[in-house]
């Protein structure tokens, strides 16, 4: 990898592969602007993505269906998602499982009565079901057993969960797979390349999670209220800001690195390479430099 050059043409080398392909490091990195997440979202903002919840038709116990749809500009793409009351004793992230709290699909489109039909057969049965091609994604999750009950009753009874176990768990369900490109008939990856907003790696997958979260968050204080409708309140937006969505499972990225090296190598090489622009940079606006001073002990206090 070339060195990123300065105005004076002195410059700071890009760091050794030996230095930073280790797992240990590779393991404990942070997201950044670059984060398959943080290019959806930047996407969404600056095209004025909108989002609407055209179904939410939940009772009590946390049984039903919902549909949650992202308008893009000239695309639609809906998450339909059918939520379940688990016992626990059947709540497993194990790859055997057969039920989950939740299941969902990202539908290319708006669903018709008859795709919904099709895809509340299906999609709960995850494995055991199939799916077409106007399908993008499949995915299923679980609550988390130790806070989805305690933001439940906080907020049933007027109160705001803890914060210091929203930080120490930092989800409400985790995710026990997101499946995409073809699996059980989903739409392939080369079906979508002449879409914009999947152009990116991973676009369609971060989609499907965003969403989820939303229904997620939506959920929790649904069954809040329906617990104790008198007394339950809302999460505040900055706790609610907190919340993130978990994953049990990376089985499928340990085969996918070792048979995409190029891949890997280019995700890498442009963290690296706006790590070594940054660090060549000799001087910035003071308006520039008082953003960094104020974002700092952000970052510090985070890390």
């Amino acid at each position: 990898m070339r060195a990123a050059k300065t105005e004076l043409g002195r410059s700071k080398p890009h760091r050794q592969a030996s230095e930073i392909m280790k797992l240990g490091r590779m393991g404990s990195f942070h997201q950044n602007r670059l984060s398959f997440m943080r290019v959806l979202l930047r996407r969404a903002t600056s095209e004025n993505w909108t989002f609407e919840r055209s179904l939410f038709d939940i009772d009590s116990q946390g049984v039903g269906q919902a549909i949650y749809t992202a308008k893009t500009g000239k695309s639609r793409y809906s998450l339909v998602a059918f939520a379940n009351d688990l016992p626990p004793e059947k709540r497993s992230d194990r790859v055997i499982a057969t039920e989950w709290d939740a299941s969902f699909a990202l539908f290319d489109g708006i669903p018709t009565p008859s795709d919904f039909a099709r895809l509340r057969k299906n999609i709960p049965a995850q494995e055991a079901g199939r799916v077409t091609k106007k399908e993008l994604s499949i995915s299923r999750a679980n609550r988390s057993v130790r806070l989805w009950d305690h933001v439940v009753n906080s907020l049933a009874a007027g109160d705001q969960p803890k914060l210091n176990l929203i930080e120490d768990v930092g989800y409400l369900m985790r995710t026990t797979a997101v499946y995409g490109s073809g699996k059980f008939g989903a739409a392939d990856r080369e079906t979508l390349l002449e879409r914009p907003e999947f152009q990116g790696s991973f676009q369609v997958e971060m989609l499907t999670v965003y969403l989820i979260r939303t229904f997620v968050m939506d959920l929790v204080e649904h069954m809040a209220h329906a617990k104790a409708p008198e007394t339950a309140v809302k999460l505040k937006p900055s706790l609610r800001r907190k919340f993130g969505i978990g994953n049990s499972t990376g089985l499928g990225m340990a085969p996918f690195l070792i048979k995409h090296p190029m891949l890997l190598n280019n995700w890498i090489a442009a963290k690296e390479e706006a790590l070594a622009r940054v660090r060549n940079v000799e001087w910035v606006a003071q308006k520039d430099f008082q953003i960094f001073t104020s974002l700092l002990p952000r970052a510090v206090k985070k890390y």
